[in-house]
């Protein structure tokens, strides 16, 4: 995740930075360029569709087409940021739920095997999450104390050698049956969350609805030169690039921040989230 500075315009403007659409629209916003102005050169020199009356006024179904994409982007926008905005708050209830787990356990007065345990496995949690989420398999600290099978579902069986120990110290004596039933609440939290983050990150938008977008958009900017070149003439070859850029620009934002887990310029700072937790973790159980 880039870390900024929102008030400050002189470095938005004039710096392109890595995540920049621009990187990834270059060569086909110069493409589109090219084909604009062979459009206008044709029609300049050559064809002069421009003389008739009726040719004039084809630009009035890009104004009404224009409309239509701006409504669909609108709202492919607002979905993708819906799905990022909820990934940071299953992340934000995550590092609550770790706390709010580590201090129980404090205060719980355990001895020091315990807490050793606990101060591995509520961090390793967050760490095989994050690794799940990105399809990996490294998980955090290094340590025994936790065996898993790699190729299973890794989280959850992180979450049940914490369920495990949990029952065996109320099945010893150590806590009481109420304490079990306060601990066991995290530990049903923490699949919760799993089960939301996974949730977004294997539910994508539509195929079809993601298809129609990128459809839509190319035909309508390619159409353009036919439309403009009558009132414009050669300024449609730096016009209708821009429009691309926008446009495309637009769709490739909403790509990246539905799936918010991975490690794209703009996706979630997991790797920051899970270390705090680990920080956090440690300095009440050690």
């Amino acid at each position: 995740m880039i870390n900024y500075n929102p008030k400050d315009w002189i470095n938005f403007i004039f710096h392109v930075h890595k995540a920049d659409t621009i990187r990834k629209l270059w060569p086909l916003m110069i493409s589109v360029g090219i084909f604009s102005a062979a459009i206008a050169y044709l029609e300049l020199n050559f064809l002069k569709l421009g003389e008739s009356n009726y040719l004039k006024n084809v630009s009035m179904m890009h104004n009404l087409l224009g409309f239509v994409i701006s409504l669909l982007l609108v709202f492919r926008t607002n979905t993708s940021y819906d799905r990022w905005w909820e990934g940071r708050r299953l992340l934000g209830s995550l590092t609550n739920v770790s706390r709010n787990f580590a201090i129980k356990i404090r205060s719980l007065k355990l001895a020091e095997e315990h807490n050793t345990f606990f101060n591995y496995a509520i961090p390793k949690y967050a760490f095989a999450l994050k690794e799940h989420l990105r399809e990996k398999q490294y998980f955090g600290k290094n340590s025994l104390l936790i065996e898993v099978d790699g190729g299973k579902h890794i989280p959850n069986q992180v979450a049940a050698s914490i369920s495990s120990r949990v029952f065996d110290l109320q099945a010893s004596g150590e806590i009481s049956q109420e304490q079990l039933i306060i601990l066991n609440g995290d530990v049903q939290q923490l699949t919760d969350i799993c089960g939301g983050c996974e949730r977004i990150k294997r539910t994508p938008i539509p195929y079809s609805y993601s298809a129609f977008i990128k459809k839509f958009i190319f035909i309508y900017v390619i159409t353009l030169p036919f439309g403009w070149v009558f009132s414009l003439g050669y300024f449609v070859v730096p016009i209708v690039p821009f429009i691309l850029y926008v446009l495309a620009s637009l769709e490739l934002i909403a790509e990246e921040i539905e799936n918010p887990f991975g490690l794209d310029a703009n996706d979630l700072p997991v790797d920051e989230i899970c270390n705090n937790i680990e920080k956090h973790v440690g300095e009440l159980l050690n």
